[in-house]
């Protein structure tokens, strides 16, 4: 069993008090009594509380101010009575330790804060300060009367920690709530279920109100807000306690629910809050009407961190909005996952580029009416050392959004000039295969193009007719100023300009005879109608519609001079059909998959 810590003194313990102990040095006899008697009237009279305490732990001698403040004017003397009780100095360990060792002399001073029971019922809350008074044998406690000034704290903590807009809870204090609902054992009890939950909402076009209304509306619809989301809380009280609502600034808000019962309820709370907040405002006649998209998390607390639930409720946030706003979504890892996966693609694009982690590959583009080697198209992969070989659809979309495209699409034009130049060189005796290039609209915009073009060109010594770019549909219709002189300048340089997936994208057929575009690739979508088998004995292809369409595009792309490449050609039955109607060029599985620069070498040498 173990020991334990020596309690209090007891009355019956401590001998009879003393006389009033000596305070001061007395210089002679004579002058004795007379200082004794100064000093002991000018303790008794002092304005700050003090009392004295024999070794023993006993009071020995209380002031009046001691006396006012611990029990009331006309009480019953403190003299008498055990310090340590009186002023709860035993309620700890540490600080019994400490008194006692004052009390022996072994410390010079100790210092608490008490909040005691008065004896008019209310309490008090005191400073304490213990401390040996030399050459006498006590101790002198002294006290500060500090309710006061905890008042004024506790007050410049409200102001500190709520929204003066709102009066809700601010951000510093949902955080220091969160820190705490997160600590180890924070759940520990009979009921309790050791998760966490929070809404993460804010107000979809909540700036368009401060624009147009003014930030005095904006404010006063904060404040409307702000009752909805509590009385929301109110009512999703359940056995552990009320959802803590705080505003983390502008139109940011957050619910967190402590000790939370699942999915289901945080879902039910984020319900709640966009039915309430679908009602219409009336702010001193002005109605308005808003939404909100909410950011849902419930998760375990084991494991979980601060930083980790906000980066997770903030992104649940984003896909709320990007999902169409005025909705609540629930935090999904598989999404996250990929989202991360995006990111850490997204960084590395541009360091990729001079590390040299991009390689081509090339597809053969093959004449429908003999077989024959036409071209290649150039498409790109990255050799990520994470992920392993990537396809184009996985970073081509993020170089576009972060800039690096014009560092990457540089590099693939030249590389892919220069390969095929090699090609033209290692086989002089065959005619030499055009090259196709996927350009992005944004390497027009974000950079000079026609000069990249021409400087390649001219570094290679590859011929301008043996390079084709190829744009998407919907980057060339409707192509004006700059694009559109940059695709004229480029043709007028003897570069071909290749349509990609055509027939997906606007289909402004009558904008093709002011374009300079020489070819058309139509998109696959049109060539799986050509169904295997199809047709047979008949020539007719199983979908009548997808063979209508692709004649009608082929007819027309003839008579404006334009030459029409098939994409994704996988069967025998598609090649015949496709040539019967007309197609120059098939690209697909049927001739070949995407394959290194040497295998094409091998096809130019069996030619």
């Amino acid at each position: 069993m173990s020991a334990q810590p020596e309690g209090p003194t007891t009355a019956a313990e401590v001998p009879p008090p003393a006389s009033c102990p000596e305070i001061l040095t007395q210089s002679d006899h004579a002058r004795e009594r007379p200082a004794q008697a100064v000093h002991g009237a000018a303790f008794l009279a002092a304005p700050q509380p003090m009392l004295l305490a024999d070794r023993n732990g006993l009071i020995v001698g209380a002031n009046t101010a001691a006396l006012t403040l611990l029990r009331g004017e006309g009480s019953e003397p403190l003299v008498g009575l055990i310090a340590a009780e009186l002023l709860d100095l035993a309620s700890d360990p540490r600080t019994w330790d400490a008194y006692r060792e004052v009390l022996r002399g072994r410390q010079a001073r100790l210092g608490r804060t008490r909040r005691l029971k008065h004896a008019a019922g209310h309490s008090v809350w005191v400073r304490i300060t213990v401390s040996p008074v030399p050459g006498a044998d006590v101790v002198l406690l002294s006290l500060s009367d500090i309710d006061a000034h905890r008042d004024l704290q506790a007050q410049l903590r409200h102001l500190r920690m709520h929204d003066p807009v709102t009066r809700l809870p601010n951000r510093a204090l949902f955080f220091e709530r969160l820190a705490c609902a997160l600590e180890a054992g924070a759940y520990e009890g009979t009921g309790a279920t050791g998760r966490v939950g929070l809404c993460y909402l804010d107000l979809d076009g909540f700036k368009a109100v401060n624009d147009t209304l003014g930030h005095h509306v904006g404010d006063r619809l904060l404040a409307a807000v702000a009752e909805r989301l509590t009385h929301c809380a109110q009512l999703a009280h359940h056995a552990t306690g009320t959802p803590l609502v705080a505003r983390l600034g502008g139109d940011e808000f957050a619910l967190l629910v402590e000790d939370s019962t699942g999915t289901e309820q945080l879902s039910d709370l984020a319900e709640a809050v966009l039915g309430a907040l679908r009602e219409p405002f009336d702010l001193s006649g002005q109605h308005l009407v808003v939404s909100a998209s909410i950011g849902v998390v419930e998760r375990q607390v084991a494991g979980t961190s601060t930083t980790g639930l906000m980066q997770a409720a903030d992104t649940t946030l984003y896909w709320a909005k990007a999902d169409g706003k005025a909705r609540w979504t629930l935090f999904d890892p598989e999404r996250n996952a990929r989202r991360m996966t995006r990111q850490v693609l997204s960084a590395g694009l541009r360091p990729a580029v001079e590390r040299g982690e991009f390689v081509l590959e090339y597809q053969p583009l093959v004449r429908l009416e003999d077989g024959g080697l036409r071209g290649v198209e150039a498409l790109v992969r990255w050799r990520h050392p994470r992920f392993g070989l990537l396809t184009p659809n996985r970073f081509i979309g993020l170089a576009e959004e972060d800039g690096s495209i014009v560092q990457l699409g540089r590099w693939v034009l030249e590389t892919a000039c220069r390969q095929a130049r090699e090609w033209q060189l290692a086989h002089p005796g065959v005619p030499p295969v055009f090259v196709s290039v996927n350009v992005a609209v944004r390497q027009v915009w974000d950079s000079d193009l026609v000069a990249d073009v021409a400087r390649i060109l001219d570094e290679t010594q590859l011929a301008p007719e043996l390079l084709q770019l190829e744009l998407t549909e919907s980057a060339v219709m409707g192509s004006a100023g700059r694009p559109l002189q940059a695709l004229r300048d480029l043709s007028d340089m003897g570069v071909r300009i290749a349509i990609d997936d055509f027939g997906t994208g606007y289909s402004n057929l009558a904008y093709l005879s002011r374009l300079p575009v020489s070819v058309l690739k139509l998109d696959g979508a049109f060539v799986r109608g050509f169904q295997d088998g199809a047709g047979a004995g008949s020539g007719a292809p199983e979908d009548p519609a997808d063979a209508v369409i692709v004649e009608a595009m082929v007819q027309l792309a003839h008579r404006l001079g334009l030459t029409v490449t098939a994409e994704c050609v996988e069967t025998v039955e598609q090649a015949d059909r496709l040539r019967r109607i007309g197609c120059d060029t098939g690209q697909g599985w049927l001739y070949s998959r995407p394959v290194a620069a040497e295998r094409i070498s091998v096809l130019l040498a069996d030619r």
